[in-house]
Parts: structure tokens; C-alpha cells; sequence
């Protein structure tokens, strides 16, 4: 397997400079709460910083990070995750009446011909149409998490109702640890963005942070929990973000 490190060396060698201000008003659409400061918080930032409307949905309900916590079940649990992500985005500055949550079940986002995916379409297309972003930040499609493949389907899905659509950029999570070459862009297929963060990466990083249970050991009674240890971190300290858009 490619490491980590050499799929950022390669697309950082295909990358081409963006402005942030070029996206416009933004959507950005996370699987998970987390995803939204990982992938894209410093753009995020930016456009914020520039005055830009971002509106966030948050697909899933995040619950299945701690499968087995007696201590926070699954409701319990729903609650801390979004409570994690308005202070997340309150470090970005975005407004709590900008975020939105879908509240899909954690890992079993609906796929194209499962049950409940003509709903999540719906329910995006509704959003997409309050919304009118610009620009949509969306996960790549090949993203090795099945949820992140999912939200790119149901909002394909949903733009096919539209005969103007806003403009979609992809952005990286899971590639980095866990993506193989099948899951790597082609050049033939994707231009390559870079937005450069540096400006913004304190406000970055507190906004990781504030998903306490995802970035610590906040909730210590399930031996299966899902962590991102500062190993994982490393992926994201890049004062740069990465954007891949269809050719």
C-alpha cells in the first residue's frame, strides 16, 4: 500500500493554487462530525474570514464510535457529537443556524437501491435548494469509508434534479490512511486544488479539538472505540488543503 505520505507528495505535485474566494458561498457536507474540521476547516475558515455564507450537514449520527459504551449510548452519544461539532464550527465562526443534521445511523449511510436512499436525496435536494451554495464540499468519491461514498451517491443523486448545479469539490479523509491505488484520483480524471491555510491553522486545529471524544479518551469504557490518535493527526498538520474536482 502507497503510504500516506506519498499520495500527498504526488497530489501536491498535481495541485494547482485556488483562492478561497473563488468557491463563494459554501456547502460542506461531512459524513460524520469531525470530517467538516479535518477535511476542510481551514477553508472553511477562510471563507468565513472573507465574509462567505458556509452551511454545514452532518450525514450521519456519529454513534457508532463508541459502539459499546455503557456510559454514552447511542442517544447520549448523538447528543456529545453535536455539541462537539456547533463548538467545532464556532471556532470557525460559522452560525449555529448554518448547521444542519441528518441524522443517518453512523455506518450504514444509505447506498443507491438500499432502503431510506430516495429519502436522503430528498432530504439533500430540500437543503441544496434552501442553501443555493456556490460551491459544494463533498468527501472523495473513493474515499475508503463507506459512509463518505454513500454522501457523495445521495448528493449525485440530488443533483440530478438540477439543470444549473454548483460547483463540487472533494475532499480527502480516509485516503490517506486507508486508500489503496484503485482508490487514488487518475489524471485523467480530476484537476487537483490547493487552498493554503496557514493563516488559519490555530483556528484549525481547535476545531479538531473540539471533538473531544473523537481526538481523546473522553469516553474510556469501550476497548473498541474508534480514536484519532495524533498518529492519525499527522495526515491533516499540512498547512494546506486538498481539493479534487471532475475533470
Amino acid at each position: 500500500m502507497i503510504s500516506g505520505v506519498d499520495k500527498a507528495h504526488f497530489l501536491e505535485g498535481l495541485a494547482l493554487t485556488i483562492d478561497p474566494a473563488e468557491l463563494g458561498n459554501l456547502l460542506v457536507i461531512a459524513p460524520h462530525p469531525d470530517d467538516e474540521s479535518l477535511g476542510c476547516g481551514g477553508t472553511i475558515a477562510l471563507l468565513r474570514q472573507q465574509g462567505y455564507s458556509v452551511h454545514v450537514l452532518f450525514v450521519s449520527d456519529g454513534t457508532m464510535s463508541h459502539p459499546n459504551s455503557l456510559a454514552y449510548p447511542a442517544e447520549r452519544l448523538r447528543q456529545l457529537r453535536e455539541s462537539e461539532a456547533r463548538d467545532a464550527l464556532r471556532m470557525l465562526h460559522v452560525s449555529p443556524d448554518n448547521i444542519t443534521f441528518m441524522r443517518e445511523k453512523d455506518t450504514q449511510v444509505p447506498m443507491p437501491g438500499s432502503a431510506g436512499f430516495n429519502e436522503s436525496v430528498d432530504f439533500v435536494y430540500e437543503l441544496l435548494k434552501q442553501v443555493n451554495p456556490q460551491t459544494i464540499l463533498v468527501p472523495w468519491r473513493r474515499d475508503p469509508h463507506r459512509d463518505h461514498r454513500a454522501s457523495w451517491q445521495i448528493l449525485m443523486a440530488a443533483l440530478g434534479h438540477f439543470s444549473d448545479r454548483p460547483r463540487v469539490l472533494e475532499y480527502l479523509i480516509w485516503l490517506w490512511e486507508l486508500g489503496d491505488e484503485n482508490d487514488m484520483p487518475r489524471a485523467d480524471e480530476m484537476k487537483v486544488w490547493c487552498i493554503p491555510i496557514e493563516e488559519v491553522m490555530d483556528q484549525r486545529k481547535q476545531a479538531i479539538a473540539s471533538h473531544r471524544s473523537q481526538v481523546s479518551r473522553l469516553i474510556n469504557d469501550d476497548p473498541t472505540a474508534f480514536y484519532l490518535s495524533p498518529e492519525l493527526l499527522t495526515h491533516f498538520d499540512a498547512p494546506r488543503e486538498l481539493f479534487l474536482e471532475e475533470i
